[in-house]
């Protein structure tokens, strides 16, 4: 297959990621860019950021006309996470490429056993402001770091710590995927990481039509079947990467 082909196919399953559950687009854009398209780890986490903001901002319009966008609640978890954002996205330019992907393996893992679990009912609650601005402030630590989103720890969280229902928690999480990524680029505008623009482009465009489609997908399928589907998608990334790192 073509880079181009590649870039496509990889593009419209992120995007189907991000219209569909929230979040997980990085998860799966940055080791595509690596595994598939031969990009080094650094350029990988900067392209995914810039591919996940632009298909996050449409899948972000669809959820928006459903009512399905706790504003003030996303933003305000999600300013919590912009300065640690910052600062970590700062500091991941100075990390060997091999750390960068067992710390990316590791958090994959993570996510998808919090996935596994059996979903909590939400409610339209409201959490202790500490407790969002803790779990906002890691948020953001763990997007600058490893070049990814959030959304895929940030809808968990917004079900479990802020009570929110699972669908208006997956719009809600769109919301802060795209701050958090827009800080943790804002910290490597200067690091001088070229791109390759002829497979970031079509990348970026097969994500955002993916996303409207994993927004329709998501309204036939069960919350808990899709997130268990995305979770052994997960694993599978995980340790696959683990694996190429010790081998």
């Amino acid at each position: 297959m073509t880079a181009l082909t590649l870039a496509l196919v990889a593009g419209a399953v992120v995007g189907l990621a991000l219209g569909g559950l929230g979040g997980g687009g990085s998860v799966l854009a940055v080791p595509a860019l690596i595994y598939l398209l031969g990009f080094t780890p650094a350029a990988a986490t900067t392209a995914g950021l810039v591919i996940v903001i632009l298909t996050s901002v449409t899948a972000l319009v669809g959820h928006t006309r459903d009512g399905q966008v706790a504003w003030r609640t996303g933003l305000l978890f999600a300013a919590a996470g912009i300065v640690p954002a910052t600062l970590a996205g700062a500091a991941a330019g100075h990390l060997p490429p091999t750390a960068l992907t067992i710390a990316f393996a590791a958090v994959a893992t993570v996510a998808a056993l919090r996935m596994l679990r059996p979903p909590r009912a939400g409610t339209t609650g409201t959490a202790h402001p500490g407790k969002a601005g803790a779990a906002g402030a890691g948020l953001g630590a763990v997007t600058g770091f490893l070049g990814v989103g959030g959304g895929f720890l940030a809808v968990p969280a917004l079900v479990g710590v802020l009570s929110l229902p699972m669908r208006r928690a997956v719009g809600t999480g769109l919301l802060v995927v795209t701050v958090n990524s827009l800080a943790a680029l804002g910290a490597r505008a200067g690091s001088g990481t070229p791109l390759d623009w002829a497979v970031v482009a079509p990348f970026t465009a097969a994500a955002v039509l993916g996303a409207w489609d994993g927004k329709r997908l998501a309204h036939r399928l069960e919350d808990a079947t899709l997130q268990r589907l995305f979770a052994c998608v997960l694993l599978a990334v995980a340790a696959f990467m683990l694996i190429d790192a010790f081998v």
